[in-house]
């Protein structure tokens, strides 16, 4: 299938699966007018890639994993896992960030809010 027919089954823009391609993430045959050519197998593939990324991984990261996919083996299983749990822990302390981040910001909207406040009630003299 043409890349325009995987786009279409996958629900990915063309450019996007293109972009794959440029990250090793996604393989194609190439006719002799130059056009990509996929089979039915990278219609899962490319599923797959949509769950990683959903999963909040880079494409960096997704290409550390496909070995596992490509090359089933315990090893692989391992180096995979490890890979999966670092990116859990770092999307947890980003996750800590951003509530610390939030706490921050209810702090100053409180101070507004009693600044707002303090306007509406005339001072007396």
């Amino acid at each position: 299938m043409r890349i325009g027919e995987l786009a279409s089954r996958t629900g990915v823009s063309v450019r996007s699966l293109r972009y794959y391609e440029e990250q090793g993430l996604l393989t194609s045959t190439r006719s002799p007018s130059g056009q990509r050519h996929y089979t039915d197998h990278e219609v899962e593939r490319v599923t797959f890639i949509q769950r990683l990324y959903a999963a909040g991984l880079s494409s960096r990261t997704i290409a550390e994993l496909l070995p596992c996919v490509v090359s089933p083996s315990m090893e692989n299983s391992d180096a995979a896992m490890e890979r999966m749990a670092q990116e859990r822990d770092r999307l947890s302390e980003h996750i800590t960030d951003l509530i610390r981040t939030r706490d921050a910001l209810d702090g100053l909207m409180a101070a507004n809010r009693a600044h707002r406040e303090s306007l509406r009630t005339p001072v007396a003299s």
